[in-house]
């Protein structure tokens, strides 16, 4: 993606994470690592895309990678689950946008943040219109 930038990695707290996973002596404080929230994994069944690798913890294969954007620019579109191809298409519509991306195991329940990064082609623009949603029109 031409506009990317401001890219955070967190590879070092995901391997941090599981090394303490593997010492006996040193218990993560209180956190079980496997548990995603059953909307994370309904999500990434439905709206995932495969991972090149397999699942740290179980070493399932199917590891998914979810994209959520964030941004004032986005309107009520903030907040939602974008696939790399939509994302493509979006860093020319909006001038500024953040990606976050989750690995999700569907059948173990690891979940991580994986990457953090702007999008976006700088130029400032007003959020689209509100349009109504169901909840709007029945409550």
């Amino acid at each position: 993606m031409w506009s990317r930038r401001e890219e955070v990695d967190y590879a070092l707290q995901r391997r941090n994470t599981l090394q303490a996973l593997k010492r006996p002596q040193r218990v993560l404080e209180g956190t079980n690592v496997c548990d995603a929230d059953p909307l994370l994994l309904r999500a990434a069944q439905h709206h995932g895309e495969e991972s090149a690798v397999p699942c740290p913890i179980c070493d399932a294969p199917r590891l998914l990678n979810l994209n959520y954007v964030f941004g004032e620019q986005l309107g009520q579109y903030s907040g939602r689950i974008k696939s790399t191809v939509e994302l493509e298409e979006m860093q020319s519509e909006y001038g500024e946008f953040t990606v976050r991306v989750v690995e999700v195991c569907v059948d173990c329940g690891w979940n991580h943040m994986i990457a953090s990064y702007l999008l976006g082609d700088g130029v400032r623009r007003r959020p689209p219109r509100r349009q109504q949603t169901v909840e709007d029109i029945y409550g």
